[in-house]
């Protein structure tokens, strides 16, 4: 194998098209970023849960349409094998003025230069909160007391 065709199938020059087709919105590289049978898990979140190429180009053609300002800033990544860690800051407008704001983990699967599963970890930042003591008080109180 010659070394584009190994730098291609590189899970870091994989995750560096992600990230630079996120910033242009260029959503057909984007999901060409991704496997036909791609499995994507939010393990927050387990109703989230997809598979398939076309519902990453769903989700993202909505993300870039509602968000036109959209930019992700990948502040971290760490390639173990066929693994990549990557950690995220995703901001921007919604169109109808609000800030949009999310800050995560994303763990990616790289086979044969295409993402085949991901674990988001991915969630909205608080914009106002009262601070760590009353989110440990929410997190060991039961609901509803």
């Amino acid at each position: 194998m010659n070394r584009s065709a190994q730098e291609t199938l590189d899970p870091r020059a994989v995750l560096e098209r992600l990230h630079a087709a996120q910033n242009r919105h260029d959503l057909d590289t984007f999901v060409a970023c991704f496997a036909d049978d791609y499995r994507s898990e939010q393990p927050a979140h387990p109703s989230w849960s997809f598979s398939g190429r076309e519902q990453v180009r769903q989700n993202w053609a909505e993300v870039f349409r509602g968000i036109p300002d959209f930019r992700a800033d990948l502040l971290r990544s760490v390639a173990e094998g066929d693994t990549i860690w990557a950690e995220w800051h995703w901001h921007g407008t919604r169109t109808e003025g609000a800030p949009f704001e999310m800050r995560g983990v994303a763990i990616f699967g790289v086979q044969e230069g295409l993402i085949a599963w991901g674990r988001l970890y991915v969630e909205p930042v608080e914009q106002a909160d009262a601070g760590i003591e009353a989110a440990v008080r929410r997190m060991t109180e039961a609901p509803g007391a």
